[in-house]
């Protein structure tokens, strides 16, 4: 059940953010180096993409339909697929040049919190923020490199992301939309790969796409690696999960920074993969009031 199969041969240099959208029952997802927004129907096989004029880190399905983007310096929202994109809620990295917005995940009171990165790696300024149905958008805790992994549980009382060169998964508990009692829930080893995208199932273990380790695990709420489930690419970046029972694993790659030696190596590095699970995973909540 668990052996990932080739998925999407789409080769993207930094594929990210999978989100499957049940209504229209098509995965979401960006490359980001590319600038592109892709929505993909896995009954057709057909991978629709939108380029856009900066590029997007993630993004969160709204209340009231159409799609709110992370993008470099700010958010935008569209209506729908081809709508155009509208500014929402200002612009909070505008004049920081190194940074971008990374990942996020939206909670169940449609507060969508995402982290942002340092391109450059030149300072430990990228932070955690958490953008409100009315805009407003607030710092909630800075001094990363890489803010990744965002994700909720099944009952909103957990809150999981992680700075990925720390190789370290926090914890928070999550009480009256307010972050709490930080702790360090798994610390990976150095050079087993770095811990990047991450989604909550439903029996509230965890699982993390491990950049650089070729594989994605799951996690117990003890924070035990307690199933691996190894792919054919080195960089995956992302699992969520989808399909009409939740029990679909869609994993995102990239190929970004591999040589050719490597790119020889993985053919289909870039690629989205997707396997079966045991326990569905958590389902996207929407962004807005």
């Amino acid at each position: 059940m668990n052996t990932p199969a080739l998925l999407l041969d789409v080769r993207a240099d930094l594929g990210e953010g999978p989100r499957w959208h049940a209504a229209e029952q098509r995965l979401y997802w960006v490359d980001i180096n590319a600038r592109t927004l892709h929505r993909f129907d896995p009954a057709t096989g057909r991978d629709e993409q939108r380029k856009l004029p900066q590029r997007i880190g993630c993004f969160a399905f709204s209340k009231s339909g159409g799609v709110l983007l992370a993008m470099e310096d700010g958010f935008d929202m569209i209506s729908g697929w081809d709508a155009p994109l509208i500014r929402f809620g200002g612009a909070p990295l505008a004049g920081k040049p190194d940074l971008r917005f990374n990942d996020g995940r939206t909670d169940h009171h449609g507060t969508f919190w995402v982290g942002s990165v340092n391109m450059k790696k030149s300072a430990n300024n990228a932070a955690l923020y958490a953008l409100a149905p009315d805009g407003t958008c607030t710092e909630i805790e800075g001094g990363m490199l890489t803010c990744n992994g965002a994700a909720f549980s099944a009952d909103g009382c957990n809150f999981m992301h992680t700075d990925t060169p720390s190789h370290a998964l926090r914890l928070y508990d999550v009480a009256d939309g307010a972050l709490t009692n930080r702790r360090i829930f798994h610390q990976f080893e150095m050079g087993t790969g770095r811990p990047d995208g991450g989604s909550f199932d439903e029996e509230g273990y965890y699982w993390s796409a491990l950049f650089d380790g070729g594989r994605v695990v799951r996690l117990s709420p003890a924070g035990e690696v307690v199933q691996t489930v190894v792919l054919p690419v080195s960089r995956p970046t992302m699992i969520a999960f989808g399909e009409y029972d939740r029990r679909t694993a869609f994993v995102t790659s990239a190929r970004t920074g591999l040589d050719e030696a490597a790119l020889a190596r993985e053919p289909h590095a870039g690629g989205i993969f997707s396997f079966r699970v045991d326990v569905p995973g958590v389902p996207e909540w929407p962004f807005g009031g």
